[in-house]
């Protein structure tokens, strides 16, 4: 595989940097000068942007819209000048969370629909950062993977198991979900094939929270969680499900979500 750095030494970069072998810049990034040294250093042929904000959860940006905006959208635009700069390939991890969705009437949503989800300031600066990506693609081979709820085998704050037991009250909604150990076989075969464009990498199907959580339960029987109802709770959020039609196409077999969920919890409460 060509030589990947990274950037962004939080959740997602430390694991696909331990799963892959990449290089993992640990280099806060505020200019075109802090992104031009690390890449003199690790001499690349791809970067890889997995540098983003969420603070406790999204409505937290809404509170640091500065530092929400630098990570989210001006650290990407950094990073895709330095690419172009330097004849590198970008490859930028993205979030799913920029649509619309109507339960009742849409089909999961293709990776060429046109973002249209401006109520919350996150969801907003991945928009931005897409958009000046994309506009990078005409000259620099760009990636872009769009991420969702990230769940794994592995305990971490961000990991959406982790963050289900902490609450024990949770909606009952439908939704697309990336399983990281299924992600990592999908980024490694996007590298391999060259892909270039906006790719939706989240697992077939949807999720509601409960079924997850009743996997739990069946390996420990004294986990209680109770389920709300999300309209009660008066939250901004995008609830949806995307495609994976366009990844599929490419040759990557993507497991349904449902799949995944026994697997899932065993390996969680070994690790």
């Amino acid at each position: 595989m060509k030589k990947v750095l990274i950037f962004g030494n939080g959740y997602i970069g430390r694991r696909l940097a331990n799963e892959f072998g990449f290089r993992l810049s640990k280099k806060r990034i505020h200019s075109l000068r802090d992104a031009q040294s690390e890449i003199n250093r690790y001499k690349p042929s791809i970067i890889l942007n997995a540098i983003g904000h969420t603070g406790i959860n999204v409505d937290a940006c809404e509170f640091d819209k500065d530092k929400t905006i630098m990570s989210n959208t001006l650290v990407p635009v950094i990073l895709g000048e330095a690419a172009l700069r330097n004849n590198l390939r970008l490859i930028h991890i993205s979030s799913g969370c920029i649509y619309r969705f109507d339960y009742l009437r849409d089909k999961p949503i293709d990776e060429d629909k046109t973002p249209d989800y401006l109520e919350l300031f996150y969801s907003r600066t991945k928009i931005y950062a897409e958009s000046a990506l994309m506009a990078l693609s005409r000259r620099i081979p760009v990636l872009i993977v769009r991420i969702r709820l990230p769940l794994d085998n592995r305990r971490h704050p961000r990991n959406l198991l982790d963050k289900l037991l902490k609450y024990k009250t949770v909606i009952d909604v439908p939704n697309s979900v990336t399983y990281i150990p299924d992600f990592i076989k999908a980024l490694r075969h996007l590298i391999r094939i060259d892909a270039r464009g906006i790719y939706n990498v989240v697992n077939k199907g949807a999720l509601r929270y409960p079924e997850l959580l009743d996997v739990y339960k069946k390996y420990v029987p004294d986990f209680e969680y109770k389920v709300v109802d999300y309209k009660t709770l008066n939250l901004t959020r995008t609830n949806l499900i995307l495609s994976t039609r366009k990844i599929e196409k490419s040759g990557f077999k993507v497991r349904d979500i449902k799949e995944v969920l026994e697997e899932c919890v065993k390996d969680y409460l070994k690790s």
